[in-house]
């Protein structure tokens, strides 16, 4: 006789959980709050649908904080997995320019999340919307908004983090599992603006403008990349890759120290040594290759004594020093670090408290950097579950 699973959310790490289990074991329901599942995923497919990157796995497993609990999983459903495993959908992808893994040019977010659901629906799986989860009831079956009571043999929640409202990703379940003596880290936002208090005078010229090919350093971490200055502070890639590092600092001073090297190519000595020649802005300029917002946050930081000592000059572009007083709302921000602490749960994802339960995907206490991580680690964890689910129930 089959085994009645439950999946409650029907983000990425749902979708590929219930493609992956073995419908001759399994009758399959996914329970969404929303109309159609796959709402967030779609809007992460609006700034270019990057769902995966293309490193190996192990520089890849390295990406996340804390890694070795999604290390199992991220093996056993790698990226070039989920590549082949599209690619059998007939969704083609390719790898950009940044390394990055898209869908092949033409296909539209769209396109991609109605091939997974047919999928789901050629195995047999139920997709059942508009079911808000509540928590349990007395007897313990899953108790959703509509009235409706479910008694399940396996649970799986996959309820995502707290980023993105419209999206559903609200993070009320965290009360329902509390009562059950879980315990829940506090959602803080990642990936996402940090605040600086810039000088007006520099806000002036450069807010809008991009800090490119710099490398933002905080505590032992730095990312290459870019920034982009913000009224705000600043944001993208380069320092939302150090989210847990800054965020480590805000919690514990109040504030962060980050520096950014402004010229990567060069060392001290030879940045000294180019601008030891001619007048010292057009030198930055034509020598050194500095844009506009660079100079203008020299210019605007640095003293005229300062900023015409050559030596303190080039040590400053190496090692520009700023201060990060604050984040950006939690329903700003691309994801979510916070949730179901890990302690939790099993190498199996199974919750130790609630047999037969298991939780996957944002809602637990980890990081992920943009760049596909965060999409990945949903897939590798839903399909690792389903297949664990798989080995197990075939033998009993």
């Amino acid at each position: 006789m089959k085994k009645t699973i439950s999946i409650i959310g029907g983000g990425p790490a749902a979708m590929l959980l219930a493609a992956h289990l073995d419908p001759n074991l399994f009758e399959v329901t996914i329970y969404e709050k929303n109309k159609a599942l796959g709402r967030k995923f779609l809007v992460a497919g609006k700034g270019g649908f990057n769902l995966t990157h293309s490193e190996n796995i192990d520089d890849f497993i390295s990406r996340y904080t804390p890694s070795i609990f999604l290390q199992k999983a991220l093996k056993s459903f790698t990226n070039k997995d989920l590549r082949d495993w599209l690619d059998s959908l007939s969704i083609q992808t390719f790898i950009g320019s940044s390394k990055r893994i898209y869908p092949e040019k033409g296909i539209k977010p769209i396109e991609v999340l109605t091939a997974i659901l047919e999928d789901l629906k050629q195995k047999g799986a139920q997709l059942k919307t508009e079911q808000n989860w509540l928590g349990w009831n007395d007897k313990n079956e899953l108790v959703f908004e509509s009235g409706l009571e479910v008694q399940s043999d396996i649970t799986v929640f996959a309820l995502g983090g707290a980023s993105w409202k419209k999206t559903g990703s609200t993070g009320e379940w965290t009360n329902y599992f509390s009562k059950n003596d879980i315990n829940i880290i506090p959602f803080q936002a990642s990936n996402c603006a940090y605040k600086i208090d810039w000088e007006n005078e520099f806000l002036s010229k450069s807010e809008g403008k991009p800090l490119k090919n710099i490398v933002v350093s905080c505590k032992n971490a730095s990312k290459k990349g870019e920034t982009v200055i913000t009224q705000f502070g600043l944001e993208g890639g380069a320092i939302y890759a150090l989210s847990p590092q800054i965020r480590e600092e805000l919690n514990q001073h109040k504030k962060a120290n980050i520096t950014i090297d402004l010229k990567p190519a060069f060392t001290v000595k030879e940045i000294v040594e180019k601008l030891t020649i001619g007048k010292l802005t057009q030198q930055l300029v034509k020598t050194i290759k500095l844009e506009k917002p660079k100079i203008d946050l020299l210019k605007t930081y640095l003293t005229k004594e300062e900023f015409l000592d050559v030596d303190f000059l080039a040590k400053t572009i190496k090692a520009f020093p700023l201060e990060v007083n604050g984040i950006a709302p939690l329903d700003e921000a691309i994801s979510t670090v916070g949730g179901i602490d890990l302690n939790e749960v099993d190498g199996n994802f199974e919750l130790k408290q609630l047999k037969d339960s298991f939780v996957i995907g944002e809602m637990l206490n980890y990081d992920a950097p943009t760049g596909g991580y965060l999409l990945q680690s949903s897939f590798s964890m839903g399909v690792f579950v389903a297949n664990h689910l798989n080995t197990t129930h075939e033998k009993s």
